[in-house]
Order: structure tokens, then C-alpha cells, then sequence
């Protein structure tokens, strides 16, 4: 079957290719179902690292091998003890690029409804982190909440937020990722900053909850520093060192949260708020793109990630 497999392109550097002779899984058995790929969705931070052999990247002797979990696909095959599912089905699974999938009924998925793009749901897995980084904040209608980083769990963050309640800034140092914050106007305040901009841009102990999806190194004391006394700041992705000043913290009474992925119920939230058009997908993405073009794309993502905003793959 189809795949996008992450492969060796020398000792030293990673490429991704689509191949056409991957295993394909079996018939489901039990409460699996079997699904036919429709679409599905580039994950910039976690495919990158796996390309780049990051902190949190496959080790080679593990290659060649799929790296993903943003697939919309149509149910083709249900086990025996299916009760829930049914042929035909549109599903976002938590599933690899390829071209079948076996998902258990109790997996991490969601049943698309009608209403739902299906192209959209392609980065339903960014969504998801998105929303739990939000509700990790637990934000109340009015709080001020900085999103440092306009990707797209910056985008979908500031929409969701913004849903709850929250006085929401993004900033981002990106003037095309900061127009499209724009054109949504989920955020009451969009921000271009740089290393000389930040202490002008972003007041000192002005924001209940810092969300940095930047991840830019070093700059750990000056999201404390915009963090009002008892705040918090909360981290995403897959970092090697988070390092701040203990004191400074301290002195702020601040709480530091990691977060890491998504469950069942933040899909639900999210697919409730796109129906309710309370969040929106379509101008985050930039690129709808044939599969078997996907390898001009991974290697933009290795090379120029900031070209690329969100990605999705069509595999009809």
C-alpha cells in the first residue's frame, strides 16, 4: 500500500518519501475497522524533529518508518464486535500517513459529523493539542492570555481561547502567519516581535496564562516576566531543556505546566466549536497538496519550515 515513510537519504540526513509497497495492514478483527485514507495532515513540530533526528526522533536503526497522526479516512471493513461504526463512516484517527489504517472502536478518533470539512480535519491533531494546552490553562471569561507563536497551534489556541473567554495576544515574529491571525480576529491583539521588540511589545505581569508554541531557546525568563503574580506558563513539544531563573519564578508564585498531546474528549470540544464555526480551519491552510507531490513538501519542512503553515495531503 501507499505510505509516507521516513527514510535514510545518506549517514547523515533524513528524507521522506511516498512508497507504494508498505505492509498493509489485515482484516479487522474484534472491534477494529479498516479505513481508506481520504486525506490527512502534515504535523510540523513532531515530523520535522523525526526528519532532523531531534531530541525525540526515531534512532536510525529504526528506519525506514512512518512518523504521524493526522488521517481522515473512510470506514471500509468492521470486525465482529463493531458496534458503534459502520461502512462508510468518516473518521479522524491518530494514525500514520498511509493508505489503510486498523483502528480499534475505542481508539483515539472521532466520527466526523456531516458538517465537518474532511480536509479541515486533517490537522484535527494539532486541534487537539491546541485544545489541551487551553484547557490546561483554565482560563476564565476576561483573562488575559498570551500565545507566543502564530503556527498552527498558536492560530487554533488563540480561536480557542478566545471561545472560552479570554483576552487573547499572539505574537509571533512572522508577518504572514501574523496576517493570518488577522484575517481570523480571534486575538484582540496581534503582535510582531523580535529579540529587540519583546520588553516594547509585551508589558511585564500582564497575562494570567503565557502558551509559548514558539519554543525559541532562551527565552524561558521573559515568559515568566509576562506572567501576572500566580500565573502560569505552559510548554508544548518536545524540548530538550526548559531553563528559567528559580527566584524569579518563585518571587511571581508562578506554575510552570507541560503539556503533551491530545484524548478523546479535546477532540470533541474541538469538533464542537468548528461546528459551531466558534473555530476555523481554512485560513491556516496554506496547501492542499496531491500526495504524490509530498516530498517537495518534507523537504520545505526540513529545510524552510517557516514556508510552510498547515499542510494536508490528498490521497483520492
Amino acid at each position: 500500500m501507499r505510505a509516507l515513510v521516513t527514510m535514510l537519504r545518506d549517514e547523515t540526513a533524513r528524507e521522506k518519501r511516498l512508497v507504494d509497497d508498505w505492509p498493509e495492514p489485515d482484516s479487522p478483527t474484534g472491534s477494529q475497522v479498516r479505513t481508506r485514507v481520504l486525506f490527512s495532515g502534515v504535523t510540523n513540530g513532531t515530523e520535522r524533529n523525526d526528519l532532523i533526528g531531534g531530541n525525540y526522533a526515531r534512532p536510525t536503526d529504526a528506519l525506514p518508518g512512518g512518523c504521524g497522526y493526522q488521517n481522515v479516512g473512510e470506514v471500509i471493513e468492521v470486525g465482529p464486535d463493531v458496534e458503534d461504526l459502520a461502512v462508510g463512516d468518516l473518521l479522524y484517527m491518530s494514525q500514520d500517513h498511509q493508505e489503510f489504517c486498523l483502528e480499534d472502536e475505542d481508539g483515539l478518533h472521532i466520527k466526523l459529523p456531516d458538517d465537518v470539512e474532511p480536509k479541515h480535519a486533517a490537522l484535527f491533531g494539532v486541534g487537539g493539542v491546541a485544545m489541551r494546552c487551553c484547557r490546561n490553562a483554565d482560563l476564565r471569561i476576561g483573562d488575559q492570555f498570551l500565545v507566543v507563536g502564530a503556527g498552527i497551534v498558536g492560530q487554533l489556541a488563540a480561536q480557542i481561547a478566545n471561545a472560552m473567554g479570554a483576552r487573547v495576544t499572539l505574537c509571533d515574529v512572522d508577518e504572514r502567519r501574523l496576517a493570518v491571525a488577522r484575517e481570523i480576529g480571534a486575538a484582540e491583539e496581534v503582535v510582531a516581535v523580535g529579540t529587540e521588540l519583546w520588553a516594547d511589545q509585551i508589558a511585564d505581569a500582564g497575562f494570567r496564562a503565557v502558551l509559548d508554541v514558539a519554543g525559541v531557546p532562551g527565552m524561558e525568563d521573559n515568559l515568566i516576566r509576562a506572567a501576572e503574580h500566580g500565573g502560569s506558563v505552559l510548554f508544548i513539544a518536545g524540548r530538550h531543556k526548559v531553563e528559567y531563573t528559580f527566584n524569579l519564578a518563585q518571587g511571581r508564585e508562578i506554575t510552570v505546566k507541560q503539556n503533551s498531546h491530545f484524548d478523546r474528549s479535546d477532540l470533541d470540544h474541538l469538533c464542537r466549536l468548528v461546528r459551531r464555526r466558534l473555530v476555523t480551519f481554512a485560513p491556516i491552510i496554506q496547501d492542499v497538496v496531491p500526495v504524490a507531490e509530498a516530498a517537495r513538501v518534507y523537504d520545505t519542512l526540513r529545510d524552510e519550515p517557516a514556508r510552510l503553515l498547515g499542510t494536508v495531503f490528498d490521497w483520492r
